[in-house]
């Protein structure tokens, strides 16, 4: 009686394993080409990166033009404690969300339409990929948000200097005194911040909608909620958010409840490290 015999095949892994040599210099090369090339050519870039440089220049403009007219208004404590450069900044909060969408869609935008798939085929080296466009990116938004924030440092400054004290000096500061060039750059480095946080965010959920609505959760809805905390818990916990380490960084007049700008740095820097590390991790982990 004749048998028959069937050789077992082994089961394919759900996620290819990701290359285990180091990059080299060419790859590197090649794949910010290949992002700096996505990137240029998508629409939504242009329009999204438009609407960051509006609001934040708008939104400071508007804030100057309203302390001004209520200066006269303004309690003791508050015409001390003015701080006209951070102020000409407050455009930077609504901004925030613009390329924060924009860093979702590098990344969202790929996976919705299958692009992610033939990137990843070429390009097997995951890793590669994400830093790749988190690099990319992370240039043109500070380039774009630092014209933007100097813009609006330099509108909102012309407003306030046409309100003269009493002792014939003016509200506005010029870009060379104490921390302004400071916040002017940590402004725009913040505004990069959270637009890597969205890239992240992008990679993790896959999902245009979920990322956004995740973003804005961390942006707005976090340190409300923050607030909501008994005190000291309040702020000592939103200082520490993305938000709080924000405006920190470029606030000209340290206070009590805030981190001092050099640490406000350093939060923004390991908020950016570790979405970037997490967004790699999981990958590398799973399929496109």
């Amino acid at each position: 009686m004749a048998t028959t015999t069937t050789t077992p095949t082994a089961e394919a892994p759900a996620t290819p394993p990701e290359p285990t040599g180091k990059p080299t210099g060419s790859l590197w090369r090649a794949v910010l080409a290949s992002e700096w090339t996505k990137l240029r050519t998508v629409r939504s870039t242009v329009w999204t990166l438009f609407a960051t440089f509006v609001v934040t220049i708008g939104i400071g403009s508007l804030i100057a033009l309203a302390r001004t007219s209520r200066w006269d208004n303004l309690s003791l404590h508050d015409k001390l404690t003015f701080d006209p450069t951070s102020f000409s900044l407050r455009g930077v909060f609504l901004a925030q969300l613009a390329i924060g969408v924009l860093g979702v869609l590098i990344v969202s935008s790929e996976y919705s339409s299958g692009m992610i798939r033939t990137t990843f085929a070429a390009v097997p080296q995951r890793r590669v990929v994400l830093y790749s466009k988190a690099i990319v990116f992370a240039i043109v938004a500070y380039v774009t948000t630092a014209i933007a924030c100097l813009a609006a440092f330099l509108i909102g400054q012309a407003i306030f200097a046409g309100k003269r004290l009493p002792t014939g000096a003016v509200l506005g500061v010029s870009l060379s005194s104490s921390g302004a060039l400071r916040s002017v750059l940590l402004a725009a480095f913040y505004l990069t911040v959270v637009g890597i946080i969205g890239l992240a965010l992008g990679s993790l959920l896959r999902r245009t909608a979920g990322a956004i609505a995740t973003l804005f959760g961390i942006v707005f809805v976090l340190p409300i909620l923050t607030s909501a905390l008994p005190s000291p818990w309040d702020t000592d916990v939103g200082k520490y958010l993305p938000s709080g380490a924000g405006v920190a960084s470029f606030t000209v007049k340290h206070t009590s409840d805030l981190l001092h700008p050099g640490a406000g740095f350093l939060v923004l820097v390991g908020y950016v490290l570790f979405a970037l590390w997490i967004a790699g991790f999981a990958l590398t982990r799973r399929d496109a």
